[in-house]
């Protein structure tokens, strides 16, 4: 198998205990060049257990992980990738320019510090000192960090905490260029429009299990739900005490309405409102379909559990 065949990253019946805690249990996941695959799951779910066995931080009590077919704790494999962790610390004395060459010289081939920075928006905050920047711009930095040693790899997690609209688009535009060249990205975040925005596959975890991967568009098929948007009269709170609702609230002018009858809603809203305009039906979203299937695992454990 050549390199450009091995996978990037590789877990296969992972198993890892913390005392009578599975952390993970029996998990498999791989992830090859070129892609971004987003982590989901709810706190607990095991994604920082399975990010931490990938960056080689801890040790699988069974299973294979690899990193380009390697031991994670290998030197060679580790200067492949970067990584962006949810929080840092970084010394707050240092300028941003002096981190960037700082975290370059670990690496064999890094991007110049002006290359690293225009990536990640950072140009004009080069000579300013990292504790004097807002929590956006730290995490700016952070990411400009991660990319700078040309990673094959980059490990995201929640990478736009504290980002304004703006700063996140521009990242999300810098993460694409960086699939583009070959990267592959791990992407964990809370913000689920993020994911479906980026990720060519979705991997959702649940009590140290992968309860569901596949696209975007597969996760979205399995889930019965649709969202009807309008223009209505009829007040939320009683829209959401209809049987056909299973959920109502206002967005700006609108009413969003999540249900599984959406044509009966449709009847039901022409017939209560014929004043109603701007009717809109689509499928679900990701966040309909990941409330769904931790919703329902949830259940099932917890009927697992009443039966034992």
């Amino acid at each position: 198998m050549s390199n450009l065949q091995i996978p990037v990253a590789r877990l296969v019946g992972t198993i890892k205990t913390y005392g009578a805690l599975r952390a993970l249990d029996g998990v498999d996941l791989m992830l090859q060049r070129g892609e971004l695959l987003a982590l989901l799951g709810p706190n607990g779910a095991g994604k920082s257990t399975a990010i931490s066995l990938l960056l080689g931080l801890i040790r699988a009590d069974k299973g294979t992980v690899e990193l380009f077919g390697q031991d994670p704790q290998n030197i060679d494999a580790r200067r492949r990738i970067g990584v962006m962790l949810q929080s840092a610390s970084l010394p707050p004395v240092l300028r941003v320019g002096e981190l960037l060459r700082l975290t370059a010289s670990y690496y064999p081939s890094p991007r110049s510090v002006q290359e690293s920075a225009e990536m990640a928006g950072i140009a004009d905050l080069l000579k300013r000192p990292y504790a004097k920047l807002s929590g956006g711009q730290q995490r700016r930095v952070q990411f400009a960090m991660a990319l700078c040693g040309r990673p094959e790899l980059l490990f995201l997690d929640e990478p736009t905490v504290g980002m304004d609209i703006e700063a996140r688009q521009k990242l999300w535009a810098a993460i694409r260029q960086l699939i583009a060249e070959g990267c592959a990205v791990v992407l964990t975040t809370h913000y689920l429009e993020e994911a479906e925005a980026l990720a060519d596959r979705v991997c959702v975890m649940a009590q140290g299990r992968v309860i569901s991967e596949g696209s975007v568009d597969d996760l979205r098929a399995r889930v019965a739900l649709k969202r009807v948007r309008c223009m209505t009269h009829i007040d939320p709170q009683q829209l959401a005490a209809w049987p056909e609702v299973v959920e109502a609230r206002r967005e700006g002018a609108k009413v969003w309405m999540s249900t599984a009858n959406a044509e009966a809603l449709v009847r039901r809203l022409l017939d209560a409102d014929t004043s109603l305009s701007e009717l809109e039906v689509q499928r679900a979203g990701l966040a309909e379909a990941f409330t769904e299937l931790t919703r329902d695992t949830e259940t099932a454990t917890t009927i697992d559990r009443e039966a034992a």
